[in-house]
């Protein structure tokens, strides 16, 4: 499994510039180029006994960050397909990763009942 991109360097002044799939390194690893590496990780992961209003404040701040990562979409199914169960990974939280999952699954049980029914169809026909 790959380990958290976050680090607990202190946070960047100026934002990543984003770059185009096609114009990386495709032989790095997408998580070299995540701009969390750069922000603190405590930002992306909740201490335990958390406050509410704190924790919605922090994933928050984490989700700013990630809307300006070049990688958003590679670190997001990385933590679908694992999958992650803590932190803000993609700019999706671990209740929000929960929903995404959970309509993948509905969506492919529809396609597999539809599939099925339109092959018996065929076959009667």
């Amino acid at each position: 499994m790959l380990q958290p991109p976050h680090s607990s360097l202190q946070v960047a002044a100026v934002p990543a510039p984003r770059v185009p799939v096609r114009d990386r390194d495709q032989d790095a690893p997408w998580h070299t180029e995540a701009v969390c590496r750069r922000d603190e990780a405590g930002l992306f992961f909740a201490p335990s006994k958390e406050p509410t209003a704190a924790r919605l404040s922090r994933e928050e701040a984490a989700k700013r960050v990630c809307a300006r990562c070049p990688v958003m979409v590679e670190c997001r199914e990385h933590a679908l397909l694992q999958p992650e169960p803590y932190g803000v990974w993609g700019g999706l939280t671990a209740a929000e990763r929960r929903v995404v999952l959970a309509r993948r699954r509905r969506r492919e049980l529809e396609l597999k009942n539809t599939a099925r029914a339109t092959g018996r169809i065929a076959a009667a026909g």
